[in-house]
């Protein structure tokens, strides 16, 4: 999804989550939505696979911003990240990396960009 410089963009983020079986799933992706508003529109999909959670953050911004927006998302990933009520972050990075646009996400990613 690369267009010009100035206009905003599609990316992707993936991590891999350490975190116990009952945790909620949905608790990094508030930690991830702290971070980034209103820096990035973005959606955050976490599952488990196996005894890790895989977290995958579609975002978009413009490509200047990309190297903070990554650096937000690992930070709340990492548990850096204040979550509101106090809500404990209660999982352990064990892998963060950027990650292509699937064709898939496509259209939800053009409703990113349109913001």
């Amino acid at each position: 999804m690369r267009q010009a410089s100035c206009m905003r963009q599609a990316f992707a983020h993936e991590a891999v989550l350490e975190m116990e079986p009952d945790a909620d799933l949905r608790v990094p992706g508030t930690a991830v939505t702290a971070a980034l508003r209103p820096l990035a529109p973005h959606r955050v999909d976490a599952s488990r696979a196996g005894g890790e959670v895989r977290v995958r953050v579609l975002f978009a911004t413009e490509p200047d911003s990309e190297p903070e927006v990554r650096r937000r998302i690992e930070q709340a990933l990492s548990g850096q990240v204040p979550l509101p009520d106090g809500i404990p972050a209660r999982w352990q990075l064990c892998a963060s990396s950027p990650a292509d646009v699937s064709a898939a996400e496509t259209e939800q990613a053009e409703r990113l960009i349109r913001g």
